[in-house]
């Protein structure tokens, strides 16, 4: 199975933190499973850290490290995740949300979330 973490659920994995379900954390534990983080999660955390919205029990730098640690694989963005950006419904309007969803779309993964904006989109399937 191909999981792509909500930015939440990354920080919580990583943290260890109670916020996160046990469905969730089986789901990337699993070792058949591949798990990866949009680029556009890093970026919505150096950009809610340079803001003060947020802060990390780790220098920024140490996100790289429990990446790689924890077997996460980065997915950037390309033309074809904005391009189904282009279509998707207008549910919400977080934009690191709504290229997470393009992505998984476009990807057919399954996004792992907490976040009930991502429950709108019928054809995106969303485990927590």
């Amino acid at each position: 199975m191909n999981y792509l973490l909500d930015t939440h659920t990354f920080l919580w994995y990583i943290n260890d933190d109670k916020q996160i379900s046990r469905n969730a954390v089986n789901a990337i534990a699993s070792p058949g499973s591949s798990k990866f983080i949009s680029i556009a999660s890093l970026w919505e955390i150096a950009i809610k850290l340079n803001i003060g919205k947020l802060e990390l029990d780790m220098p920024y730098k140490e996100l790289s490290n429990q990446i790689n640690i924890n077997g996460f694989e980065l997915l950037p963005i390309t033309f074809l995740h904005t391009t189904t950006l282009t279509t998707l419904e207008r549910r919400h309007n977080d934009p690191f949300d709504r290229i997470i969803i393009a992505q998984a779309l476009t990807e057919n993964y399954t996004v792992i979330s907490k976040d009930k904006n991502f429950e709108g989109y019928q054809e995106l399937s969303v485990l927590w």
